[in-house]
């Protein structure tokens, strides 16, 4: 089904691989007469759009422009904030702000069409394109209308994937789109490239999260393609239709990979007519000898169909191997589920959803970037036909991606026929894939065409004793699931007869309502502010040493950023960095919000009078080398310690949110993803490695002696001392590599600072 190589390989007129070995490089020569690996390496697709981008003159440090940015409405009013307050006079490229996520307006009061307001009055002012709430899901809009072959977009959403149309995007923290905004770049050591090399032809029913799981579930969890780019290749992509393609291609963030590209054809040029931008095409291929630094290689054949189960996408079987062990499956879900909770008396029962040995859902939603695409809709209506659901527990909610999807749907009366069903159809929203929108009973499990199934991504909150839980799944089998009242049933199980039907794009909704104000910013428009639209605080600058308290311990082997800062309901107060701050570990430490504050205070004591802490110079007094330490000149924060922070979203308030009550450190084994790393480092969060660790307690101490000097001096270790007890243990850590400019932003203490100096 899915093999990975041991060994880096050439592909040979792109489709012929030839694992590494002497023998190859000699076979190349032969009948290609290349000259080594650094010249095929040129010869990706990956190589030739990072040189058309890159500002610097090197090529293993990028410098990196990009064509378009894209933001929702979770994240672009941090973005805009952060660049407004470094300078931003206008917007050098297309910005797109959508209104995707938080759109309900259900919760908060007028907070999240206050944001909105505040979203059209800066695209106004610095010459934005401004999406209204329910037009479209970001993805699905920016593939409609800004994706191009050979292009860039950044986006401040972790799912910022448009590979599969010939765009190579990727999901950053507001930070690096303030970056953009101020015409500076994105700056990253030029990434390794895998090839995933696509032969066969799906069976009927096996869709495309069937393939991007089975993806996930080989290379999360050993790295393979960890802060590397996926380049999708082969003779099984011919088969594919756009649709399908993006489907996949959506959901390689779950492999913690930094971006993907795919092959460009016929079915693609066909997509950018079909979407009005014919010229917006052209053909993407590797040259005719590539070097990859490893190989996916995939027989879609042989995919059969999926069930990632909680908590992560990694967490995947096969529905048939499933259903054959599940009561052992589930009660291990149920061990993890007490582990990530924290509550060992926690009561979340999987094991009773099994009746007569089959697996019972209470819930089935198809929606956003990844499920709810016009291909997968109308399969969905294939394979329900004309079912109803019935009256009993479980329920169908089908969210079409966009209202060009929602339109063609209705002309084509699939609407009517989901409706008549008993199924509910939304408007495009992403609730349902970060918790603000049909989330489950206590209880409860939904399966799920979305993007996540981390922790209380559906919404629960395990802290106020709610618990429920989400399996993902291809919209397909979950229509099966669908027709036969909520029992697990994978669609290859039916005989079905798939309905051909031709989409039909139709834009008039976007001409009549999305403003678009690129190339036309107006300087004289105020920016419209809501109650909950709040500055960012300001932030120091890094002291020449660190006092730091430990102010939480995770030993989770990943943490993810919905743990770092939850999302769902407390996303209301994003725009308002104190408020959401509040929330901060919420659901993971309870005890952070309160421990890190105490530091605060006695940051603001220590500026206020160098001699009212006496108490903390006793914890230094008599260290070999910190002579020179006093509290004039050392600053006190609180640090974080989680073994693989930062799974997940981009969103900067994972980051920011920690910044914003006195954060200063994270020390970590690994980090999960370079868009967290990047996310501490621009909210001046040093971000910290360690192999070996003495065991850390809350409530320690970790000083930071000459920490400034350190980076200052562009050195990668560190000497740290654990304060406990009147006890002191000396031992290292590492800044990883930090380039020149991220060793200048944690010395100003931030982004903004950066800027201002």
């Amino acid at each position: 089904m899915i093999n990975l190589y041991d060994t880096g390989a050439y592909l040979v007129h792109g489709r012929e691989l030839i694992p590494d070995s002497r023998e190859a490089e000699e076979l190349c020569t032969q009948r290609i007469g290349h000259t080594g690996k650094t010249e095929a390496q040129r010869g990706t697709m990956t190589h030739a759009i990072l040189n058309a981008h890159n500002k610097s003159n090197s090529m293993r440090e990028l410098s990196l422009r990009f064509d378009a940015l894209a933001s929702h409405d979770l994240t672009y009013v941090g973005v805009i904030q952060t660049a407004k307050a470094s300078g931003l006079t206008s917007f050098p490229m297309p910005y797109i702000l959508t209104n995707c996520h938080n759109s309900l307006c259900a919760v908060g009061g007028t907070l999240n069409e206050d944001d909105h307001m505040f979203g059209l009055s800066a695209a106004q002012k610095y010459g934005g394109i401004f999406v209204p709430a329910h037009q479209a899901v970001i993805h699905s809009y920016m593939r409609e209308k800004h994706a191009t072959c050979g292009g860039m977009i950044l986006g401040s959403d972790s799912h910022t994937r448009y590979g599969a149309l010939g765009t190579l995007a990727i999901g950053e923290g507001g930070g690096e789109l303030a970056k953009q905004l101020l015409n500076k770049t994105y700056d990253i050591t030029y990434p390794e490239v895998i090839c995933v090399y696509l032969t066969g032809k799906p069976q009927p029913g096996v869709g495309p999260q069937d393939v991007a799981l089975s993806i996930i579930g080989a290379v999360f969890k050993n790295g393979y393609v960890k802060n590397k780019v996926m380049e999708f290749v082969g003779d099984g992509i011919t088969g594919l239709s756009a649709d399908f393609r993006s489907g996949i291609d959506v959901m390689t963030t779950e492999t913690a990979c930094l971006s993907s590209i795919w092959e460009t054809d016929d079915t693609i040029l066909h997509y950018y007519a079909q979407h009005g931008r014919p010229l917006d095409y052209r053909r993407l291929q590797p040259e005719r000898i590539a070097w990859y630094d490893g190989v996916v290689h995939v027989d879609l054949s042989q995919i059969e169909p999926m069930i990632a189960l909680p908590f992560h996408p990694s967490n995947v079987y096969r529905i048939r191997d499933f259903k054959q062990n599940a009561a052992d499956i589930l009660h291990e879900v149920e061990l993890q589920a007490k582990e990530l909770s924290g509550n060992a008396s926690i009561e979340f029962n999987l094991t009773n959803k099994l009746k007569n040995g089959q697996l019972h859902f209470d819930q089935g939603v198809v929606a956003g970037c990844a499920g709810g695409t016009y291909e997968n809709i109308v399969d969905v209506c294939s394979i329900l036909g004309s079912s109803g659901l019935g009256n009993d527990a479980f329920a169908l909610s089908v969210f079409p991606g966009s209202q060009p999807i929602m339109l063609e749907l209705t002309k084509r009366r699939l609407v009517e026929q989901l409706l008549s069903s008993g199924a509910l159809v939304r408007s495009a929203f992403c609730g349902p894939c970060f918790g603000a929108g049909d989330v489950p009973a206590n209880g409860g499990l939904s399966a799920r065409h979305t993007t996540r199934n981390f922790p209380n991504r559906e919404g629960s909150k395990p802290t106020e004793g709610q618990m429920a839980a989400v399996a993902l799944m291809d919209a397909r089998s979950i229509a099966a699931t669908a027709s036969r009242g909520g029992i697990l049933t994978a669609a290859t199980e039916l005989d079905v007869v798939y309905k051909q039907l031709p989409y039909r794009f139709d834009d008039t909704m976007y001409k009549n309502r999305v403003y678009q104000g690129f190339g036309n910013p107006m300087p004289s428009k105020e920016l419209c502010y809501g109650p909950n639209i709040v500055d960012w605080p300001e932030i120091g600058r890094l002291e020449e040493n660190l006092l730091l308290g430990v102010a939480s311990v995770i030993h989770d082997p990943v943490t993810t950023t919905d743990e770092l800062i939850p999302s769902g309901d407390t996303s209301t107060y994003r725009s308002n960095p104190i408020g959401m701050a509040e929330f901060t570990l919420s659901r993971k430490d309870p005890a952070y919000v309160g421990q890190a504050k105490q530091y605060q205070q006695m940051e603001a004591q220590r500026k206020a009078d160098a001699d009212i802490l006496p108490q903390v110079m006793t914890l230094i007094q008599g260290i070999p080398g910190c002579d020179g330490v006093n509290l004039g000149n050392t600053g006190i924060g609180s640090l974080i310690y989680a073994e693989k922070p930062g799974d997940g979203s981009a969103r900067e308030q994972a980051a920011s949110c920690q910044r914003v009550l006195g954060g200063c450190a994270n020390i970590a084994k690994e980090y999960a993803t370079k868009r967290y790393r990047s996310n501490l480092i621009n909210w001046g969060i040093l971000p910290l490695l360690a192999q070996e660790l003495p065991p850390l307690q809350a409530e320690d101490y970790v000083l930071l002696p000459g920490i400034r000097a350190v980076l200052s001096e562009g050195a990668e270790n560190l000497t740290a001392y654990l304060l406990r007890n009147q006890q002191t243990l000396k031992f290292s850590l590492s800044l990883g590599q930090l380039s020149a400019i991220e060793r200048e932003i944690l010395l100003a203490g931030c982004l903004i600072n950066y800027y201002k100096l």
